[in-house]
């Protein structure tokens, strides 16, 4: 019966990711993807619709136009892309560092890579990171402050007070969006203004956003680009970003263009 439920979620998972990717999805499309019949595939809508998942449509199912910005949600957005740039982020951090990570999923992506490290400070505001990070080796530092459950982290003053109080780390961020003109920006207002006091206190500060981000902007502004030392993505840039970051300085990261390992930091693998 486990078995069962399992490959049921595995389904439900990979529904989810086409409808979030695609906006709109058919049965027979679904059916053929997953070889399983239009018959299973027309139960599992319904049972994702039945949970608010999805809003189903004639032959299909569109997204919710209430969907939120949950980290299930965003977490099965790019998860190829997201384990690429985890991996690379990860050589530029070596043992007895002192690192912040944002509770994003990106962010989250470079957390298994970091399990072989030894003396390493990581500061989150997500309790989900936090259990992720458990290691020998690993120091965490959790945040207080408001708990919002669909993403398991924590916002608002006490958030902020306490990391008003660290200073020197090398600060790893997200964004919901990207804007030459407006900078890094994230989904709601809470968060941007507790990552925008992580890049002020941070030392050096390094982007990570996969190629979806450079032609998504959103609305609440994290920092414009003058804190920002280094990009790490999942592909080269388009050209008219490439030249944007390097007018800047900005060192880019990617597949073919990889950052060397630091300093007593061991080769990226997953733990």
């Amino acid at each position: 019966m486990a078995r069962v439920r399992n490959k049921s979620q595995q389904r439900h998972d990979r529904i989810l990711a086409e409808v979030l990717e695609k906006r709109h999805v058919n049965v027979r499309d679904l059916a053929a993807g997953m070889a399983v019949s239009e018959a299973t595939v027309r139960r599992d809508l319904k049972a994702m619709a039945d949970t608010g998942q999805i809003d189903l449509v004639y032959g299909g199912a569109t997204l919710r136009r209430t969907s939120d910005f949950s980290f299930r949600s965003k977490g099965l957005r790019n998860t190829g892309a997201k384990q690429t740039i985890g991996a690379l982020a990860a050589r530029l951090v070596g043992d007895d560092e002192q690192i912040f990570l944002d509770s994003g999923t990106t962010c989250f992506a470079l957390a298994p890579f970091l399990k072989r490290r030894r003396g390493v400070s990581v500061i989150v505001n997500s309790a989900r990171l936090a259990l992720e990070l458990d290691a020998p080796g690993l120091s965490v530092i959790l945040l207080g402050g408001q708990y919002r459950p669909d993403r398991m982290d924590a916002i608002g003053p006490l958030a902020t007070s306490t990391l008003d109080q660290l200073r020197g780390f090398l600060c790893f961020i997200g964004s919901d969006g990207l804007s030459m003109e407006f900078g890094l920006a994230a989904a709601d207002i809470e968060s941007a203004n507790l990552y925008r006091m992580a890049v002020r206190h941070a030392r050096q500060t390094v982007l990570l956003v996969d190629h979806t981000k450079f032609m998504s902007p959103s609305l609440f502004k994290i920092v414009d680009w003058d804190p920002i030392q280094k990009v790490v993505t999942d592909q080269p840039p388009p050209p008219e970003w490439a030249e944007f970051l390097q007018g800047r300085s900005i060192e880019v990261f990617h597949p073919g263009h990889e950052p060397a390992v630091s300093d007593g930091a061991l080769e990226a693998s997953p733990a």
